[in-house]
């Protein structure tokens, strides 16, 4: 019993390693594991070095499939590249089983010791991350020491040696790996415990292998647990994980006293061997495979075909995805894309305002109060998205970069509460007072308008596309915009002396759209600056703009 409580402490020591050396490299490299997959999948084998060197870097390709099922959902990448970025995780996660057999082991305690001190010392949070990468190292190496030395009375143990003799049977040995691989979920410390096994002896290199294909199998289960309610393209992906190592363990089946013939003669030592075959196994299969990635897109879309078109409801986010704040800079991307997605509800609803209240019917003014329902959700989604998000270990960017994504919600929600809450019942006033808009005062209210949907449409492309030079377009045209309230007050002062009916009542109801829009505005360029400080430059400091009179779009007057 306490052999087996020491087998699994040590396996928890390793796990919980390798998940603080994961979290810290994520961190450390995040931007620039968005930029690598952002740029090396636009061919297969691009795609392959990608996935390869990101796995690396993080040390989990079930933690690379699962950020390429988030990517797909997101609408990040397309299913053809996520194959090569799978293919090349395969090859990256053989780094694990490198490195243990090199036995370095024995620097297990000075890394923990290294790394604690760093955390505890250490101000900058660059330094804190690059200990616990170091702190989580030493503990992978420690609680393979720990498996080893649990493992060494095994040797003399009966029942084990019995057990041992059963996993001749390849099928068997396979199964067995991949069950608990799928139930510990990862396949680095399959291997490694079967590298343990061998170093002491307790099985041989033609059982070995199997245990390792077993492994690459059962690793499978995460990416197909992530996949789990997400759009069919990231189950596809999934899948495909399953089909490659699945159709490789099969590629190899027959050829496994080849293979460890093979890795025999690289080293002489039972442990590199192992290694070694883990790696001939997937580099092998990836030359193989890579060949078939349109063949293998078929078929994952013919056994998993698209349902029935839905047409989306707006108020659901499209981007926001849990699995991506493992990386807290591609979360904050797809943030980003769905601000994008709650500006454009918000546009429709800005560019149907005028119309509605100039002219709506009550049936269509209620139906643009209700868009406002559909911001309101939204809102509240990228709001509970964001706080998970600063729940983890974010750069000084991130954290800047998450305070002015909560301020920009907050101004398309303030869009959406203007139109429902100000315009709509202007519009309502209007009809009950049975005003008429002259059709000079509506091309004076018409022109506002047009100009201000213009800012806040190219305000949410700036912030899409993180383009300052567009943003700066927006801040650009306060002249504009003040030189056309001008002219509509000038047009409305010269109206107050017309004999129409309701004249007063007319004006201030005109008055008030004309404020609104400006508060529109006021709101398109604040989100346009906040896109510019986020873009690749600012082109435009708000702060150096001159105080201005009250006519100019420049603050949001009081509701």
């Amino acid at each position: 019993m306490f052999m087996w409580v020491t087998l699994l402490g040590g396996l928890a020591l390793f796990l919980y390693g390798l998940d603080l050396l994961t979290s810290a490299l994520k961190v450390i490299s995040g931007e620039r594991l968005k930029s690598i997959l952002a740029t090396l999948t636009s061919n297969r084998f691009t795609a392959v070095l990608a996935g390869m060197f990101v796995t690396s870097i993080i040390q989990s390709s079930s933690v690379t499939t699962v950020l390429v099922v988030g990517f797909i959902s997101a609408g990040l990448m397309e299913l053809t590249q996520a194959i090569g970025v799978i293919m090349g995780a395969e090859i990256g996660t053989t780094v694990t089983a490198q490195i243990i057999a090199f036995k370095v082991t024995k620097a297990a305690l000075a890394l923990v010791a290294a790394g604690f001190t760093i955390r505890f010392v250490a101000k900058r949070e660059r330094l804190r991350q690059f200990g616990t990468m170091l702190f989580g190292l030493g503990l992978v190496f420690y609680g393979m020491n720990v498996m080893s030395d649990a493992t060494e009375p095994l040797r003399d143990y009966p029942p084990f040696i019995e057990a041992a003799q059963h996993l001749d049977s390849a099928v068997l040995a396979i199964l067995l790996s991949a069950i608990f691989t799928a139930i510990i979920q990862s396949s680095s410390a399959t291997t490694v415990l079967i590298i343990v096994l061998a170093g002491q002896g307790l099985i041989t290199l033609d059982q070995a292998i199997p245990l390792v294909f077993g492994a690459n199998i059962g690793t499978c289960v995460t990416a197909l647990l992530a996949a789990i309610g997400k759009p069919r393209e990231a189950v596809r992906a999934a899948l495909v994980h399953i089909l490659f190592n699945t159709l490789g363990v099969m590629l190899w089946f027959g050829f496994i006293g080849q293979l460890a013939w093979l890795v025999s003669q690289m080293s002489s030592e039972t442990t590199r061997q192992i290694a070694h075959a883990h790696t001939v196994f997937n580099v092998t299969n990836t030359c193989v495979f890579i060949w078939f990635t349109h063949p293998l897109a078929r078929l994952v879309t013919w056994l998993v075909p698209d349902r029935p078109e839905v047409v989306p409801q707006p108020a659901l986010p499209k981007y926001l995805d849990t699995i991506l704040m493992q990386t807290p800079s591609l979360a904050m991307d797809s943030v980003r894309r769905e601000l994008g997605h709650l500006g454009e509800i918000t546009v429709t609803m800005v560019r149907g305002a005028m119309t509605g209240a100039i002219h709506g019917t009550k049936l269509e003014l209620d139906e643009l109060a209700q868009m406002d329902d559909d911001v309101d959700a939204l809102h509240g989604e990228i709001v509970t998205y964001l706080g998970q998000l600063s729940q983890q270990t974010l750069s000084d960017k991130e954290s800047s970069r998450l305070h002015d994504y909560l301020l920009i919600a907050n101004y398309f929600e303030s869009v959406g509460d203007l139109v429902s809450v100000n315009v709509v019942p202007t519009g309502h006033a209007r009809r009950h007072a049975k005003l008429v808009v002259s059709p000079e005062t509506e091309d004076h209210l018409q022109a506002i308008h047009h100009k201000v949907c213009w800012a806040l449409e190219l305000a949410v492309q700036a912030l899409t596309d993180e383009d300052a030079t567009l943003a700066s377009q927006v801040a650009d045209a306060k002249a504009a915009v003040n030189g056309l309230v001008e002219e509509a007050e000038k047009h409305l002062s010269r109206r107050l002396t017309a004999t129409a009916p309701n004249r007063l009542v007319a004006y201030r109801t005109e008055s008030e759209l004309m404020e609104y829009l400006k508060r529109v505005y006021y709101f398109a360029k604040r989100i346009a600056r906040l896109a510019a400080l986020n873009g690749k430059e600012v082109h435009h400091d708000e702060s150096s703009e001159p105080n201005t009179n009250a006519v100019q779009a420049d603050a949001p007057a009081p509701s």
